[in-house]
């Protein structure tokens, strides 16, 4: 982070589809936040969406020196224009929000006075989800897996939206990964974490973009980055093969010795065959996805890039 100046709260706020909301965003963040202190930004990163979003960015950044703008040069991804808007953020606290406005600007003096608790980290219960319930299993779902894998606390209730001490914001851009994922970044750097009940509202205007292929991707890209579990899990699969085929090899031992066997086993041989080749490929598979990883971190590439800023200091 920038150390030059100390806004008191940084207000972080990835921007996709949002034309239609990103005037009501900013107005409401700023009424929310203006009781708390006056000394505040608003950062909102626009992650090259394909409407009019970049435009009503720099009509608020014209009306308010406050707000600040960063347009990225192509569509990064939601938890990499994330990173984009904490790199550049200087406030001793900093709130992580959606734009759709189902993160309740509202909320954030709740989260605030709450972190004034002693807390490093106040995260954002969505109790009550305003999604369909076909999203909130494929959620569920996920974090269970999630969790499973990484051998980490994960709780579906729970995504971006909380405020966090500079020094959190500061544990995770020091991070190396080159797959961002903001919620189990802030699991994985630690520190002192609170949790607390908000109310989430439906979304203000169009669907949201994360259809089935884009999360599985997302959940498959974040389950390769934050853990070796999948590799270790194939080694144990194949650490039970190993045992089961010894018992299967020994049962038709004896079984050719005392005269089961009149024709040599057709089926149990296709099926076998069949069966050690799909796994043999899977793994071949998983594999290669960790050296696919191995290869994007050896390039070393930018994790995402800007092309255009507003109101932000060089």
């Amino acid at each position: 982070m920038n150390m030059n100046k100390h806004p008191h709260i940084s207000i972080v706020s990835p921007e996709y589809r949002g034309e239609k909301m990103v005037k009501e965003l900013v107005d409401r963040i700023i009424a929310s936040v203006s009781p708390i202190t006056d000394d505040f930004e608003i950062i909102l990163v626009n992650d090259a969406s394909p409407d009019n979003t970049w435009s009503e960015i720099e009509k608020v950044c014209a009306q308010d020196k406050r707000v600040k703008g960063l347009n990225l040069s192509r569509n990064f991804g939601q938890h990499y224009a994330i990173t984009a808007g904490l790199n550049y953020a200087k406030g001793d606290w900093v709130v992580v929000m959606d734009c759709d406005l189902q993160d309740r600007p509202e909320e954030i003096p709740n989260l605030y006075k709450k972190a004034q608790e002693g807390y490093d980290s106040v995260l954002a219960q969505r109790v009550h989800r305003e999604h369909s319930w076909l999203k909130q299993l494929g959620s569920k779902s996920f974090y269970a897996l999630f969790a499973y894998l990484t051998e980490t606390k994960q709780d579906a209730s729970i995504a971006n939206f909380g405020i966090y001490n500079c020094k959190v914001v500061d544990a995770i851009l020091a991070m190396g990964d080159k797959m961002r994922y903001f919620p189990a970044q802030v699991q994985w750097v630690g520190f002192k974490k609170a949790y607390l009940p908000i109310q989430h509202d439906v979304r203000a205007e169009g669907e949201s973009t994360y259809n089935f292929s884009r999360l599985f991707k997302l959940a498959l890209d974040t389950i390769i980055s934050f853990s070796d579990k999948p590799m270790r899990l194939t080694v144990k699969i194949g650490a039970w093969m190993t045992i089961f085929s010894f018992i299967i090899a020994i049962i038709y031992i004896v079984r050719y010795f005392v005269g089961g066997i009149q024709v040599a086993g057709f089926t149990s041989l296709i099926i076998s065959i069949w069966f050690l080749t799909g796994v043999i490929i899977s793994l071949l598979g998983l594999v290669g996805l960790y050296i696919g990883k191995i290869f994007d971190t050896a390039k070393n590439r930018p994790t995402y890039i800007v092309s255009e800023t507003k109101n932000c200091a060089e």
